[in-house]
């Protein structure tokens, strides 16, 4: 645990990137948080899916929902799902007040068909928020073009948001500006600010995923892409949450939008474990860990060079690739687009499966 620790006091607060109901109601996740420095949790229709669909745990509430009257396979899934936000929320609460409202959130995504439609991701996530009611909860709108004037309309009416689904600089760049500019209506209309958190999830293994097909076999940038790529985002945070602009909101209470790497379990199995934890250190982040990679980094994890705010040898590196044939542009839309359609499959498969066991026990009441 010494390693996790030693983490954390670089400055990275460790989130687990997963959560269901058998990890709360077995202990593990409490367990986690007491003795693997985890101060958060992530979930996402994927997770979702994978949880509802492969455990008996829900069957209880879902029999229950159903005999209140509940039929609708959305309303279904809100039910089971915002119940498992609670639980984690208030497990992860002593994190958020030793840190004065800085860590210990618990995350809940806005469904996938409404990715796509500024309005729908507006009302559903408000709706979300104010079901959950809990300083410690963040709402999931993902960086689409729909999603970035959601995140400004949702950050000026006072929801705390996870940003997610965020893999190129530009559009992080309009992520933070949607941020900047509903703090400031905020201002402008006299309501706080003090209390609002936001954080950006910047997807990184999945780049070099795609960066690596597109390089020789041999080639020194292979798994150099997507890190280089996560560095000038921390350069870029570090560069707009300073000057004048930002000084003025942090004179009324503002707190930073704080990066937070996503996708951070290695799929090349040619490449260190815990390579994309090591590699990413820095102040102020977070790092949303599968449990197979809290756990490795656990055992032999190390704590790598912090992170430069200078971006010049991140320019460098994917100057290199670009020269080499990696069209970054064009992978980091496709990995939108793709991250999208990836939670829509899941929800669908997540909504047919809550539409069967709810017609299975709507025949036996």
């Amino acid at each position: 645990m010494n390693r996790l620790q030693r983490l954390r006091d670089a400055g990275v607060s460790i989130w687990l990137d997963t959560l269901s109901r058998d990890l709360l109601d077995s202990g593990a996740f409490a367990e986690l948080v007491r003795d693997y420095a985890v101060t958060g949790a992530t979930s996402n229709p994927t997770i979702f899916a994978k949880a509802i669909l492969g455990s008996d745990c829900y069957d209880e509430q879902l029999r229950a929902a159903v005999a209140a009257g509940v039929r609708d396979p959305q309303a279904l899934f809100f039910a089971l799902g915002l119940e498992d936000i609670r639980r984690a929320a208030e497990v992860v609460r002593p994190a958020y007040d030793a840190s004065t409202g800085n860590d210990g959130f618990v995350s809940f995504e806005c469904t996938p068909d409404v990715a796509d439609d500024t309005p729908a991701t507006i009302a559903q996530a408000l709706e979300l928020w104010g079901r959950l009611g809990l300083p410690n909860v963040l709402i999931k709108v993902p960086a689409t073009a729909a999603g970035v004037p959601a995140i400004q309309e949702l950050t000026a009416r006072g929801v705390n948001v996870n940003v997610t689904l965020l893999f190129s600089i530009d559009r992080y760049e309009q992520v933070i500006g949607a941020y900047l500019a509903g703090l400031e209506r905020r201002v402008g209309q006299r309501e706080p600010i003090d209390r609002l958190r936001s954080v950006a999830s910047f997807f990184v293994s999945r780049v070099d995923t795609k960066a690596d097909a597109q390089l020789e076999a041999g080639s020194p940038l292979r798994g150099r892409v997507a890190i280089a790529n996560a560095q000038l985002a921390y350069a870029r945070y570090r560069a707009r949450f300073a000057g004048q602009r930002w000084a003025t909101l942090a004179r009324h209470g503002a707190r930073p939008q704080r990066p937070l790497w996503a996708s951070t379990g290695t799929k090349d199995p040619a490449y260190s474990d815990v390579l994309y934890v090591e590699r990413l250190v820095a102040p102020e982040v977070i790092n949303t860990m599968p449990e197979q990679t809290l756990r490795a980094f656990a055992q032999h994890g190390t704590i790598g060079p912090v992170l430069d705010a200078d971006p010049a040898g991140a320019e460098h590196v994917l100057a290199a690739a670009a020269a080499a044939g990696v069209d970054l542009p064009a992978i980091t839309a496709a990995l939108e687009r793709e991250g999208v359609q990836s939670f829509a499959d899941s929800y669908t498969e997540l909504v047919r499966c809550i539409e069967y066991k709810r017609a299975q026990i709507a025949r036996d009441l």
